[in-house]
C-alpha cells in the first residue's frame, strides 16, 4: 500500500540549438536572400532512460505446507531497458527566396 507518486521514472532532458544565416543576394531582387540553417535536436547525445518495471509480483503463486500463499517475486522488476527519445540528430538546410 504506497501512497501516489512513490516510484518515479528517470527525467526527460535534451538540449536543441538552432543557428541561421541570412545572405543577401541582389541579383534575386531587393528582397532576394540566401539562408542557411543548421539545427542540432540532443546536442549533449545524452541518453533519456525509459519508465521501470512496475511489475514486482508475477500472477501465480505457489502454497507451502503450511497453507500460506507465498508469491513468486519477478527478477525484471524495477529494471530499466529501454530509452526515451532519439539520440543526437542534425539537420541542415539551404533556402532561396526572391
Amino acid at each position: 500500500n504506497l501512497g501516489r507518486n512513490t516510484l518515479m521514472a528517470p527525467g526527460n532532458a535534451t538540449v536543441d540549438l538552432n543557428l541561421k544565416k541570412d545572405t543577401g543576394l541582389p541579383m534575386l531582387g531587393e528582397q532576394g536572400k540566401l539562408e542557411f540553417r543548421a539545427e542540432f535536436f540532443n546536442i549533449l547525445n545524452r541518453p533519456n532512460f525509459g519508465i521501470p518495471n512496475l511489475v514486482v509480483f508475477n500472477r501465480t503463486g505457489s502454497v507451502t505446507q503450511q497453507g500460506e500463499l507465498v508469491m513468486n517475486r519477478f527478477p525484471e522488476a524495477g529494471r530499466i531497458d529501454s530509452t526515451r527519445g532519439s539520440s543526437r540528430q542534425i539537420q541542415l538546410s539551404l533556402r532561396v527566396a526572391f
